[in-house]
């Protein structure tokens, strides 16, 4: 069973064609000034134009106000936004409702109890994604794209009524694990396609989905 990919926070057009050639279902473009993935809603619109229809355009935001993301759509085509940060149940609805896109929420994870937690935006979210919640000890870290894996053995076994996705620390290392686990569909990866953190690789794009595409 092939598994869908979401390539997160490109930048390049390189990254780009490589996650289109590759098969990626989702592209994913990073709007938080924090993160060394971030680009500007014009250059995310450029990259934008790039990408077929039948892949998703997905921009992940974290706990951004409605001026902020309506500037991201105006210069930027997506079909998906992407919540990642504390934003509440009610908040995921409004975001959902005002700007008329599919919205996926974020869930950090590291316990039993942010299962729980997660099955509180199955009501208001299209598609769930579970992330590793960084270490008290990280207390600099961002909300996801840290190359950090939580016990997958948390979601194992378990059924939500929306699709989701597996994400933290993947790379082609660990996927075909990840997977077995978990029994995730579809996966999201970043940091884990990099050589550095913001700056994408190639050919770790390709081989991330060379495996993905023959699970």
């Amino acid at each position: 069973m092939a598994i869908d990919v979401k390539i997160c926070g490109l930048k390049t057009p390189a990254a780009v064609q490589a996650s289109i050639d590759g098969g990626a279902e989702m592209v994913g473009f990073v709007f938080y000034a924090k993160s060394s993935r971030c680009l500007t809603p014009a250059l995310a619109g450029a990259l934008a134009q790039l990408v077929p229809a039948r892949i998703a355009k997905v921009g992940l935001i974290v706990d951004a106000d409605d001026t902020s993301i309506a500037d991201i759509l105006a210069e930027a085509k997506l079909d998906i936004l992407q919540l990642h940060g504390k934003e509440t149940p009610e908040r995921v609805a409004d975001v959902r409702a005002r700007f008329g896109l599919p919205v996926m929420k974020a869930v950090s994870i590291s316990e039993a109890a942010d299962i729980d937690i997660a099955r509180t935006y199955e009501a208001v979210a299209d598609r769930l994604l579970f992330d590793a919640k960084p270490p008290k000890s990280m207390p600099n870290a961002l909300p996801g794209g840290n190359a950090l894996s939580f016990d997958w053995s948390l979601i194992a076994g378990k059924t939500f009524s929306r699709p989701w996705m597996l994400a933290g620390g993947l790379n082609a290392g660990n996927l075909i694990e990840a997977v077995q686990v978990t029994g995730a569909s579809a996966v999201d990866v970043s940091s884990g396609v990099e050589d550095r953190p913001g700056e994408k690789s190639v050919n770790k794009i390709k081989e991330f989905l060379g495996i993905a595409k023959r699970l």
